[in-house]
Order: structure tokens, then sequence, then C-alpha cells
């Protein structure tokens, strides 16, 4: 009869682990359960076709659902990479488009507003009676001299009197000509 404490077991670089301490292991070393990946479902495949009873042999329906699990995960798994790299092909397109549509408003006039929380002498936040922040709002206006990505968003660059400013796209108020009241 075969040695059944060695089904379900995984060698890990010479290492050998039940399956339930291999998963736990892969808890605590990631942090996350990605317990019986593809290599240890083979390795498990393997084991329990090298330990099994020849006189009582695992009928070969369970062989082929193993399989047939095995080459669904597979596929998931490179299904779930080729939309991870979908995403982030269109993400980099979108931000290659609005980075062209912002180069046309080089040498334009721009006109934007900026909130900031006021703050005390110790650089802690002023806030008020129900707790909310007190807030400062201005507003300003300029050429647009550049376009930027800053921490994966366009930004636009304007100088102010001769001050380089960078501008968020979702402060801007207004493009073009801007014409003073009198």
């Amino acid at each position: 009869m075969a040695d059944s404490t060695n089904l379900n077991t995984i060698n890990v670089n010479g290492t050998t682990y039940s399956a339930a301490e291999y998963a736990a292991n892969q808890v605590s070393a990631t942090g996350t359960n990605n317990s019986l990946d593809k290599d240890a479902f083979l390795q498990l495949l393997v084991t329990q076709m090298q330990y099994q009873d020849p006189l009582d042999p695992q009928d070969n329906s369970e062989y082929v659902a193993q399989l047939a699990q095995f080459s669904s995960l597979e596929q998931m798994t490179n299904v779930y990479n080729s939309v991870a790299d979908v995403a982030k092909l269109v993400s980099n397109i979108d931000t290659s488009v609005l980075v062209g549509q912002l180069s046309a408003m080089i040498g334009k006039d721009i006109q934007w507003t900026s909130t900031t929380v006021n703050t005390d002498a110790q650089g802690k936040a002023i806030v008020d009676a129900n707790g909310n922040p007190s807030t400062t709002t201005n507003s300003y206006q300029g050429v647009v001299t550049g376009v930027s990505i800053t921490d994966g968003a366009p930004t636009i660059i304007a100088d102010v009197n001769g001050q380089a400013m960078q501008v968020s796209v979702g402060d801007i108020t207004r493009v073009g000509q801007i014409t003073e009241k009198s």
C-alpha cells in the first residue's frame, strides 16, 4: 500500500510541505492568499499519481476533472493578465491624447482658481465651529507655456508675471482671451 503521508505534499526548494502548511506560508509571506498556484497544483497532481495504490488506482475521471479545473484556472489567469495589459494601454492612450489636446493651448491665455486650506502658525488646519476647514479661493490668470504629466495626471504650466505655475486641468475656468471689465 502507498504511503499516504506523501499525498498532498508540495516540495519547494528541497523542503516538503503539506498543502495546508504551504497555503499558510503563502498567506504569511505575501499577505494575500495565493496559496495554490498552477505549479503547486501540478506538483500535487504528480504526487497523487506517483503514490497512488496500484491495486486500487484513482478513477481516471477524477484526473480529467482536475486537469479541466487546472485548464480553466490557467485560462482565467491569462484573461486577467490580458485585461490588465489592455487597461494599462488604454490609460496610456487617454493620457497621450489629453496631452496632445492640451498642447494646443500653448500660448493661450487661461484663467483658473486654486483653493487652499488656511493654517495656523504651527501648520495645523484652521477649522470652524462645525469642524470644517477654513479655505481661501484665489483666481489666477496667465499664459500657457507647456504641458506636464505629474503623478500620472496631465497638468498645464502657466506663466504668471514671469513665475511658472503648475495648474491642474480641473482647476481651469476659462481658456482664451480674458477681457478686463471697465
